[in-house]
């Protein structure tokens, strides 16, 4: 478990002399094993929170636990050894092969090279990077989204409890951002890592996050799991930054499959639309509307999973 409490970052204003705060008063825990999602606007405090936790920018105030111990009492090499860090740009050495990138961090640690060998193997396995076709390439033959998996595999490297991620997939194009989010939720549902990721993107704070840190000015606005952000905004600030459209940008992140009940007693399953089980239920409610329907029949294969309607994508209490 990380905690926040009162936490601060206080700059001096090197024109005026006046303290500025990026981080002001912060107490905040992140679950074991869930994802929380950083998410504000612009000059916020959310990467700086970030950076704060392992200690690549020292807090001016309050302190930060990791499993109970206060991170001022760690070297900050050797808090850095446990947390993988993730960012946008990637930052995978040119000049070595992608199972050297992945082995950097176990390497420094002194591992076996054969536990090492095996534990790339299986990493570059788990985020779907086939070893035999990929162990051996360099960085500039892969594409961006590749590239972006063989972060990952890198950051889980030295199997740390906590992952930080900044803006992690914020490079990718739509398509590439979609899979290996899909990719690296599939391996956060086996590992339960406790994940802290910055993003700007609300879709992929709704989708990715278990629970969403909305910050504003440096302070906190609201946190809670998507559903209490999108359902119940504590403030004109949440509910603005969120937009009218906050519960369609939900749906994109939940799967049909997850929400398809059982058919209605008479219902004619056979006449309805078909949707496969993976489509995000966002997607689903389009098929609806484009085919004038009021349900979809949720499949697996050629097996119906079960029915998705209309009304089962609204709020509920």
């Amino acid at each position: 478990m990380i905690e926040l409490q009162n936490l601060e970052k206080r700059y001096t204003n090197p024109q005026t002399g006046a303290e500025v705060y990026a981080v002001k008063h912060l107490n905040l825990t992140f679950p074991d094993g869930e994802i929380t999602a950083l998410l504000g606007p612009s000059g916020c405090g959310k990467t700086t929170t970030l950076r704060m936790i392992n200690r690549l920018i020292e807090p001016t105030g309050g302190r930060i636990l990791v499993g109970g111990e206060d991170t001022r009492n760690v070297r900050p090499e050797v808090l850095r050894r446990r947390m993988g860090y993730v960012i946008q740009q990637i930052g995978l050495f040119p000049h070595l092969t992608v199972a050297q990138n992945v082995a950097t961090v176990p390497d420094l640690l002194g591992q076996a090279k054969a536990t090492t060998q095996r534990r790339v193997l299986e990493l570059l396995d788990l985020v779907g990077l086939e070893p035999g076709q990929f162990a051996h390439k360099h960085p500039h033959e892969l594409s961006g989204g590749q590239q972006q998996r063989v972060g990952v595999a890198r950051a889980l490297a030295a199997d740390p409890p906590v992952l930080l991620m900044d803006e992690p997939f914020g490079a990718l194009d739509p398509l590439a951002r979609e899979r290996v989010q899909d990719g690296f939720l599939d391996i956060q549902r086996r590992l339960k890592k406790t994940v802290v990721m910055v993003t700007h993107d609300i879709d992929e704070a709704l989708k990715m996050g278990d629970k969403v840190a909305l910050m504003n000015a440096g302070e906190l606005a609201q946190f809670g799991t998507p559903d209490d952000l999108v359902r119940r905004p504590v403030s004109d600030f949440v509910r603005q930054f969120l937009g009218e459209d906050a519960l369609l940008r939900q749906l994109a992140g939940r799967r049909a499959g997850e929400l398809a009940r059982p058919a209605a007693p008479g219902q004619n399953v056979q006449n309805l639309p078909r949707v496969d089980s993976t489509l995000d239920a966002r997607s689903a409610l389009s098929v609806m509307l484009r085919e004038r329907a009021e349900a979809v029949a949720v499949m697996d294969g050629e097996q119906v999973r079960g029915v998705l309607n209309w009304h089962d994508l609204g709020p509920r209490e």
